[in-house]
């Protein structure tokens, strides 16, 4: 039976939360089945989900650390008699910047574990030559299988990739580390290696060839991150005064083709703070997304659906980073379905995981997209009445001052005035800032409406023009002709059709008609 305990905020140690009263979700089934079917795993999860004390976890159950696990689901189920040496790497600390310092890095914890275990390396060898020899020292030891955990094996290259020079050469520093695994099998019990991305095996694990990527694995989906079950059994004392279904619609959403969970640094912060805030997203600005973006001139609406394969999201090397690799690793879109379009070949269909996401990448990205932050804050208190309020004249001038608020300069040297999706792109993603319900491009039997919003019990549709310079009234007429109110009658319900004209000449809305259908 739960009771009321400590919040684990930001505490990757097992033997802390156990032993300190903290709350702890039970990630041993998981660890049980993953020793009970194989030998080398691989694990990519977006920063904050709890990987490194599931790697904590595991250390101490090959430990024997048979005090921590009392009432876990693993406890009668492990040989506590048998223990294994444990090798572990974290590149979690710090940054990386260039060869020298990431070899100096893990030459420190070559080191370290050395020390842990009592085995001799000899300083005079190169970092190969260290390794294999904590390695087979270890084994000849201990008498059993080593364990090695490698925690945010990836980071030295992330941390570094607007800079592809260094990015390469931690590249290579980690490859010739990770090098070392393969011929190490009859030394090795178990091997584990997590992070953000996932790197080609050519480029990081050649002849690695026997790591089983789980990413993807529906049974593994909430091996990190909490269920539904995780916070109405775990923390119901904590749950007391705050909007269940808004915690879900916040924090929810993460899925890898199986459970759906919450970032559980999300939840935690939640629960302390009792405020529903982009927690995570607030935790590290993803400002090198944001420039690829931009420079890539990214349709945004795309963002709330986006169609791709297995292999574009799987995809990522420091020279060919994939726009939806990059969404998809780090956690700002996740996996809502996928369909097989041919034996053994999946369309995947990306969006937010949940209004934290959405809300917050959409206000980061409005900078890129020539919009001052200020003026897009004063506009969304502007919007926001005039939705409420269904007055359009008031909708029409607050859009048009943000228009308005672009620098002629932002312009000049950016392409993207070039590109007719840029001024969709500004719509779509302030109003994807405000919180609100917002669909793109969603089909019906009578053809596919631009954008929609479901606000204050009214359904907004919205068609956008882009014309030369003057109104040609063609968009609401489109919304009228084409029936695509049809779709969205529900009881209690006010729908309206709204049709926006942009000028190209003028970089401004020329025309807004509004029109209840």
């Amino acid at each position: 039976m739960a009771s009321k305990r400590k919040l684990p905020i930001g505490i990757q140690s097992l033997s802390e939360i156990i032993n300190g009263g903290y709350y702890y979700v039970d990630k041993t089934p998981y660890a049980h089945a993953l020793i009970e079917q194989g030998k080398f795993y691989f694990l990519s999860r977006p920063r904050r989900f709890g990987k490194s004390l599931f790697l904590d976890t595991l250390q101490q159950l090959f430990e024997g650390r048979r005090e921590l696990f009392n009432g876990l689901f693993i406890e009668d189920k492990w040989d506590w008699e048998i223990t294994n040496p444990v090798v572990r790497f974290s590149f979690g600390d710090g940054v990386a910047q260039g060869r020298t310092a990431l070899d100096e890095r893990i030459g420190y914890q070559l080191r370290s574990n050395a020390e842990r275990l009592g085995v001799k390396i000899h300083p005079t060898d190169d970092i190969l030559g260290q390794f294999r020899t904590l390695l087979i020292g270890a084994h000849k030891k201990y008498g059993q299988g080593v364990v090695l955990l490698i925690d945010e094996y990836d980071k030295p290259i992330l941390d570094n990739i607007e800079n592809t020079e260094i990015a390469t050469q931690n590249r290579e520093g980690l490859k010739n580390l990770y090098s070392v695994i393969k011929d190490a099998d009859p030394f090795l019990k178990f091997v584990l290696l997590t992070g953000v991305s996932k790197f080609s095996k050519v480029s990081l694990f050649s002849g690695l060839n026997n790591l089983n990527d789980i990413t993807l694995d529906a049974k593994y989906s909430a091996i990190c991150g909490y269920t539904d079950t995780d916070i109405d059994e775990i923390f119901e004392f904590e749950l007391a005064g705050l909007d269940r279904d808004k915690i879900r619609e916040w924090y929810k959403g993460y899925n890898w083709l199986g459970a759906s969970v919450y970032n559980p640094f999300d939840v935690l912060l939640l629960l302390e703070k009792r405020e529903f805030k982009p927690y995570w997203f607030e935790s590290a600005t993803p400002t090198f997304l944001i420039k690829m973006l931009k420079e890539r001139c990214f349709f945004t609406p795309k963002l709330n659906f986006l169609q791709t394969s297995e292999a574009l999201i799987s995809r990522f090397d420091v020279e060919n980073i994939g726009t939806e690799a990059l969404l998809f690793q780090t956690g700002y879109l996740t996996i809502k379905n996928r369909e097989e379009f041919t034996h053994g070949k999946w369309v995947y269909e990306l969006s937010y995981p949940n209004q934290e996401v959405q809300c917050s990448l959409n206000e980061a990205l409005l900078p890129a997209l020539g919009v001052d932050a200020e003026t897009a804050l004063l506009s969304s208190m502007g919007i926001l009445k005039a939705l409420k309020t269904r007055n359009f004249e008031l909708l029409k001038q607050h859009l048009k001052a943000l228009y308005a608020s672009i620098p002629h300069d932002w312009y000049r040297n950016n392409p993207i005035n070039n590109y007719e999706g840029h001024y969709a792109s500004i719509f779509y993603s302030h109003f994807a800032a405000l919180g609100l319900q917002v669909a793109v491009e969603d089909s019906s039997v009578n053809g596919k409406v631009d954008m929609t919003i479901q606000f204050n019990s009214t359904t907004f549709i919205f068609e956008f023009k882009v014309v030369e310079d003057k109104p040609l009234g063609n968009a609401l007429a489109q919304i009228k002709a084409n029936n695509y109110a049809q779709k969205y009658v529900k009881e209690g319900w006010t729908i309206y059709g709204i049709g926006v004209e942009f000028s190209k000449a003028q970089r401004q809305v020329v025309a807004l008609e509004a029109e209840e259908i």
